[in-house]
């Protein structure tokens, strides 16, 4: 069978255009950058780093990006970045201090100045004007520290400090675990437990409440001023805490009871117990994250390796969980996760750092239902101890947000 000439050009177009098109398909399209702290070896005195995956816009797998740097320290816990995404800051409890990094367009972390501390920091928050670092620090006494941020994100010398204690139990040992700072700036929220009430295996020296939240409401050049009525209780053992993207509500984990705390803000930033909680979570949650459109909650759970999810009814901040894909109030992780984040371009996947399974885990979450589901080839290896993540979104990528 002969073909004239036009012909055999058509079926070459043709031909070129089918070829070009599955190219085109099969190409990764990088639509976030994650950010994971875990140290080089599992010895205690190993060296921290922070390793760098991109996330594929389609599926949400993870691929190893840019080669992994050193932390600049030993024991990393805790990682945070500015609003606009050009700085990155990451604290290293062994060696005391936290360390800043310029973060390039291509995901390229390049470290600059490092601040050190006393005690080990525990918890970083940068406030949405990218103009004040928070650093929560301390194992047995809790210090909040502020920072201001230059335009090129580098630390300067602290403008405000305070010590985190309960005031009618001064001498009591006073744990913070994690902080967070309302999107409009004006209120910054930690996390706290009271070791010497809550002494798991051992006797309790301490008729206090066990859990905490402390209270600042930012004023002029960064003053922190307790709330009203700070600290506020906080169940048993909080361990991770966000505030919502409208400044209508706060919510925090309590390890120790498996359960959701929710708090409605008031003026001046007090916090008041939703009235319908707390809210069952799995076994021992850890952390906690909003998606960024303010319309469902995410929590780890590090007993039971999984997360949970939860709708927000907007009127009044209650948490639904929802039944996810596989007909479940739960969805498996790797073993043990500690931290979890949601990708700021799209608010359409959902990141676990797994600390005993060396390991990310990776979900789909459909945005009309906040139904999970595992994104394609879940886990992905990491070094070891995972124990904090941080995504900033890659290019000129939108950035999913609600606005008060």
């Amino acid at each position: 069978m002969k073909f004239s000439k036009l012909s055999q050009l058509f079926l070459v177009s043709t031909v070129g255009l089918l070829v070009a098109t599955l190219l085109t398909a099969c190409q990764l399209v990088t639509i976030d950058y994650v950010f994971v702290a875990d140290s080089v070896g599992s010895g205690t005195g190993s060296a921290g780093q922070i390793e760098t995956y991109a996330v594929d816009s389609q599926s949400g797998a993870l691929r190893v990006d840019a080669p992994a740097v050193p932390s600049g320290g030993v024991g990393p816990v805790a990682l945070a970045v500015t609003a606009n995404f050009y700085h990155l800051y990451v604290a290293n409890a062994t060696s005391k201090n936290v360390v800043h990094f310029s973060i390039a367009t291509n995901g390229v972390l390049t470290k600059q100045e490092t601040i050190t501390f006393s005690a080990a920091p525990v918890a970083l928050a940068v406030n949405s004007a990218s103009n004040y670092l928070y650093v929560v620090s301390g194992t047995t006494t809790a210090t909040l520290t502020e920072y201001p941020l230059s335009n090129l994100g580098v630390i300067g010398a602290a403008t405000s400090q305070q010590s985190l204690i309960v005031p009618a139990f001064p001498g009591d040992s006073i744990v913070p675990t994690s902080l967070t700072v309302l999107a409009n700036n004006n209120n910054v929220y930690v996390a706290t437990y009271d070791a010497s009430a809550y002494n798991p295996g051992g006797t309790p020296t301490s008729a206090a409440n066990p859990g905490w939240v402390f209270g600042y409401s930012v004023g002029s050049g960064g003053a922190l001023t307790a709330t009203g009525g700070s600290p506020y209780k906080a169940g048993v053992k909080p361990t991770g805490i966000s505030g919502d993207p409208v400044n209508r509500f706060v919510y925090v984990t309590d390890f120790a009871s498996n359960q959701l705390i929710g708090y409605s803000i008031q003026a001046g930033g007090v916090l008041n117990f939703l009235v319908n909680g707390p809210f069952k979570t799995g076994n021992q949650p850890s952390a906690v994250v909003i998606d960024p459109r303010g319309i469902y909650i995410y929590v780890s759970n590090s007993l039971d390796s999984s997360i949970t999810g939860y709708n927000i009814a907007l009127p009044t901040g209650t948490p639904s969980a929802i039944i996810n894909s596989n007909s479940s109030l739960v969805y498996a992780t790797d073993t043990q996760p500690v931290a979890i984040a949601v990708d700021p371009a799209l608010g359409r996947f959902v990141y676990t750092a797994n600390r005993l399974g060396n390991s990310i885990s990776g979900f789909r979450l459909v945005p009309e239902t906040g139904v999970v589901s595992n994104t394609q080839a879940t886990p992905y290896p990491t070094a070891a101890n995972p124990t904090a993540l941080v995504i900033v979104p890659h290019g000129n990528h939108s950035v999913q947000a609600v606005t008060p």
